[in-house]
C-alpha cells in the first residue's frame, strides 16, 4: 500500500506538488488537451475518493454505494473517460467512525480531485472546514439540511428533514394519521438524527400532531422499552431516524406488543438483511422515504443497473445504494464534463462546475437535481417504498416521485 501511495504522490508532484493544501488553480498548470489542472489530475487519468464505511453500522448500504460507484467508473472507462482521462477510484474505510477518518483524510486528500463518497453526518460533520480550506468538491452519502451551509458539499438527493415532512404527508394522505394525532419519533443523537427530526417537528406544528421524541444512540440496538413507552402513550405512527439494525428492533416491537401502526422511516433505516432477521416476519408496517429509487425499480436505467451489478459478479445482496451510487457517480459525470468544457479540472474549476449545474441527468435514478440555490435542497421530492422480500433489493415502490405541499413551504436552516 506504501508503494502504491507513494508512486500516485509522484505522480502527481509532476502536475501540482503532492499535498498541497487548498487545491486552488493556482497550484497546477495547464495539461494535457490545454485543461488547468491540479490535484488528483494527471494527463491519462482523474482520481475521485471514496471515504465510506465498510465495517460499521451502514456497512451495507456503504457497500452498495460503492459498488455503484464502481460500475459507472467502469461504464465511463469503456466510452473513453472524461477529458480524454481515466476514471480512478482511491477507497479508504473509516467505519463510520469520525476519528478514524479524520486520521484517514490527510493520506487521501493530496491525491484525489473530489469525493465521490462521505458516508456518515458524524464524519461529514467532522471534516467539512478540512473539504471548505481543499476546496474539496465532496458527495456526502449522507443527507443533513446542516451540511448544505459548505458550499463544497453536493447533496445528491433531498434532506432527511424533507424526507420526513414528504413521509409524514404521505402516511395523512393514506389516512394512516390526522391532525391532532400522537405520534413518536425515535432519532438517533447526532446530526443525523436531529435533522430527522427538524422535519418531523416542523410538520407536527403545521397539522397539530403530538410528538414524542425519544432520543438514543448508535449502539442501542434493543428498543423494545422504548415502543413499550409509546404505545403506553397512544402514538399513531412511529416515526425513525436509526440504523437498520434498530429499524428490526421497532418493527419486532411493534408486531409483537400488539401496537401495529405505520412506522415511516428516512433512507438509512432499511437493509434488505432484514428479510433475513427476526424481524422479517415484522416489516408490512414499515414505509421508507428516499430521492433515490429502490434498486427492483421498474425504469429502464436501474433495470440496466441491476444488469450491471449481476454481470459484474459482486457477492454482496444488492440494495437501494447501488442505484443511487451510479447516480452519484453521474452527476459528478456531468460536473466533470462542464469542467472539461472550461478547459479547468482544478478543485476550484470543478467546484465552479458543480455551481452551473441545475440539472443532471441520471435516468431517473434520482429525483431532478439543481445545485445552483445555496443552502437549498437540490430535490424535494421523494419516493415511497415498503419492504418487499420477493424483489431484489428487497424493497418496491408503493408511490412514485412527489413533493408535499408541506415541504414546498419548508425553508432550509441554510436556505438563502
Amino acid at each position: 500500500m506504501k508503494r502504491i501511495l507513494a508512486l500516485a504522490c509522484a505522480s502527481a508532484l509532476v502536475l501540482a506538488g503532492c499535498g498541497t493544501k487548498g487545491g486552488g488553480s493556482d497550484s497546477g498548470g495547464e495539461g494535457a488537451g490545454g485543461v488547468q489542472t491540479d490535484v488528483g489530475v494527471t494527463d491519462s487519468e482523474i482520481t475521485l475518493g471514496v471515504m465510506t464505511d465498510q465495517t460499521g453500522p451502514f456497512k451495507n448500504l456503504s457497500t452498495g454505494i460503492t459498488h455503484g460507484n464502481e460500475l459507472w467508473v467502469k461504464d465511463v472507462n469503456a466510452a473513453g473517460g472524461i477529458c480524454d482521462r481515466q476514471l480512478k477510484l482511491r477507497i479508504v474505510d473509516h467505519g463510520y467512525k469520525a476519528d478514524t477518518a479524520k486520521t484517514l483524510y490527510p493520506q487521501i486528500e493530496p491525491n484525489v480531485l473530489g469525493l465521490v463518497q462521505l458516508v456518515g453526518s458524524p464524519v461529514t460533520a467532522a471534516l467539512s472546514g478540512d473539504l471548505e480550506s481543499d476546496e474539496m468538491t465532496t458527495t456526502p452519502a449522507s443527507w443533513s439540511s446542516e451540511l448544505l451551509s459548505n458550499p463544497y458539499l453536493m447533496v445528491v438527493g433531498t434532506t432527511y428533514d424533507v424526507e420526513m415532512i414528504d413521509g409524514l404527508s404521505y402516511l395523512q394522505e393514506e389516512g394512516m394519521i390526522s391532525d391532532g394525532d400522537t405520534v413518536g419519533h425515535i432519532y438517533i443523537d447526532g446530526e443525523y438524527g436531529a435533522n430527522g427530526l427538524r422535519g418531523a417537528r416542523y410538520y407536527a406544528e403545521q397539522h397539530d400532531l403530538k410528538l414524542r421524541e425519544v432520543k438514543i444512540t448508535s449502539s442501542d440496538n434493543d428498543l423494545t422499552n422504548v415502543v413499550t413507552g409509546l404505545r403506553g402513550q397512544g402514538v399513531k405512527a412511529i416515526l425513525l431516524t436509526t440504523t437498520p439494525t434498530q429499524t428490526g428492533s421497532v418493527a419486532a416491537a411493534n408486531k409483537a406488543l400488539g401496537l401495529n401502526v405505520p412506522i415511516l422511516g428516512n433512507n438509512p433505516t432499511f437493509d434488505p438483511l432484514l428479510h433475513q432477521s427476526p424481524a422479517a416476519n415484522a416489516l408490512d408496517k414499515l414505509y421508507v422515504v428516499a430521492s433515490s429509487v429502490p434498486f427492483s425499480a421498474d425504469i429502464d436505467k436501474a433495470r440496466e443497473v441491476a444488469r450491471k451489478y449481476e454481470e459484474a459478479g459482486f457477492t454482496e445482496p444488492p440494495n437501494a445504494g447501488v442505484p443511487y451510487g451510479y447516480a452519484v457517480a453521474e452527476v459528478w459525470g456531468t460536473v466533470l464534463r462542464k469542467a472539461c468544457e472550461n478547459k479547468d479540472l482544478t478543485r476550484a474549476g470543478v467546484h465552479k462546475a458543480l455551481q452551473q449545474t441545475t440539472s443532471a441527468e441520471t435516468g431517473d435514478l434520482v429525483a431532478e437535481l439543481d445545485f445552483s440555490q445555496p443552502g437549498a435542497p437540490a430535490t424535494r421530492q421523494v419516493y415511497v417504498a415498503q419492504p418487499d422480500a420477493s424483489v431484489e433489493g428487497g424493497m418496491k415502490y408503493v408511490k412514485p416521485l412527489f413533493e408535499s405541499e408541506d415541504a414546498k413551504g419548508y425553508k432550509a436552516p441554510h436556505q438563502q
